[in-house]
């Protein structure tokens, strides 16, 4: 008993010194990485958007920032490492790669990206959008569901809007809202605050209160490998990738498309069905969206283009276009081509991508649809930006207000 009181008091005694360490020498102007664990001080960031590293591993030979570069080894064990100038405002991933091992950061929150989980930096945008506010707030639910196209359990996350449970007599219309590849069913969740964005909209009478799901964008038959999205030649396919129906797809893009795996089929005879059953939902084709990013968008564009019986909106946020601008009057059965049955079919037909993601192309197809003088269709072009979750938190602050008016 003596030796743990002797143990207990050495610790308090260390304890102030140990805290105060790590608060004394932080660079000036700078403050933690809003991703931080509670209490934890780097890596940090200043008001310019300047990024500050420092990792202890006093035995490795060499450490470094993904996407970033080597650090400097300091005397005393640490490692640090300062931006040569400011990064883009955003939510950025990284890893910490200690000789040759790559992990994540263990001083902040980890997040599925890139098929592994990993870590994030924020460069504050300063906007109050997407933060959590004095408001109303929804719930955001988890749904565990069984498959019988997959034979396995699933889960999405499922937004009910506020009083949801006490308005039980009102139903709501549904936005499918996807991740992009190499993320999962959190993304939206956290990456993306779709909670937060949602529920401001809402209550600035800026969107209509709806009920979001949010689900693993993978699904492939029994007995078929899972697909991983850590391979830089999916992502940077992705991230200009073309979405076309099966018989107007190139081979090698076809090849890409079979990586999806049924996904969109299932999206339709399971999930939709799902949902209307567990959920007060207007299981109506006028009260059915559906959106997602990058990959995500691609699924949008399979599901909706092929199933205009069961959704009238659709939004694409860094997904591509609908298909090669030259081509759009043969695209999904001509639908392009008749703006009266356009016209008749969608509510709302969005599209949005990054100034910085080479969004010609996009912008291009757009215009061209307008030319046609199809209505309802949306391009909005996220100032700043490229192929990231500040574009499609931006993305969907613009998309959701424009839904099931």
């Amino acid at each position: 008993m003596k030796n743990l009181i002797k143990l207990i008091f050495s610790f308090l005694l260390v304890l102030p010194f140990t805290m105060n360490a790590q608060q004394q020498n932080f660079p000036a102007g700078t403050t933690p990485n809003e991703h931080n664990l509670e209490g934890i001080q780097w890596p940090r960031v200043d008001a310019k958007g300047n990024t500050y590293f420092r990792i202890h591993a006093p035995y490795a030979k060499k450490v470094q920032i993904s996407f970033r570069g080597p650090m400097t080894r300091e005397a005393d064990g640490y490692w640090t490492y300062v931006s040569p100038e400011p990064e883009a405002v955003g939510f950025h991933y990284y890893q910490i790669i200690v000789d040759s091992i790559y992990a994540a950061d263990p001083g902040t929150k980890s997040y599925y990206g890139m098929s592994k989980w990993v870590s994030a930096i924020e460069i504050p945008e300063g906007l109050p959008y997407d933060k959590t506010q004095n408001v109303p707030h929804g719930d955001i639910r988890m749904k565990k569901y069984w498959s019988e196209m997959t034979q396995a359990w699933r889960m999405c996350y499922v937004y009910t809007p506020p009083g949801y449970d006490k308005n039980t007599n009102q139903s709501y219309p549904v936005l499918y809202l996807q991740h992009g590849g190499g993320e999962d069913e959190t993304g939206w969740v956290f990456q993306g605050r779709m909670g937060d964005i949602i529920d401001n909209l809402i209550a600035g009478e800026k969107a209509v209160p709806m009920i979001v799901v949010m689900d693993r964008g993978y699904a492939v038959a029994p007995g078929t490998a899972p697909v991983r999205f850590d391979n830089p030649q999916v992502n940077a396919f992705l991230a200009g990738a073309t979405a076309l129906s099966p018989a107007q797809t190139p081979p090698p893009v076809m090849n890409m498309q079979r990586m999806f795996g049924m996904f969109p089929e299932l999206l339709v005879k399971e999930i939709v069905p799902m949902i209307d059953a567990s959920f007060r939902t207007k299981p109506t084709r006028e009260n059915r969206a559906m959106a997602g990013l990058s990959m995500g968008g691609m699924h949008t564009y399979q599901v909706v283009m092929n199933n205009q019986d069961k959704f009238a909106s659709l939004g694409a946020f860094s997904g591509g276009g609908a298909g090669p601008v030259e081509q759009i009057d043969m695209l999904y059965d001509g639908i392009f081509a008749n703006p009266q049955n356009f016209n008749k079919q969608f509510k709302l037909f969005f599209m949005s991508t990054g100034s910085e993601e080479n969004p010609e192309r996009v912008k291009a197809f757009a215009d061209a649809m307008k030319a046609k003088g199809l209505k309802n269709v949306v391009y909005y072009e996220s100032p700043g930006s490229a192929h990231e979750w500040l574009t499609w938190r931006r993305s969907l602050r613009e998309f959701a207000p424009l839904l099931f008016k």
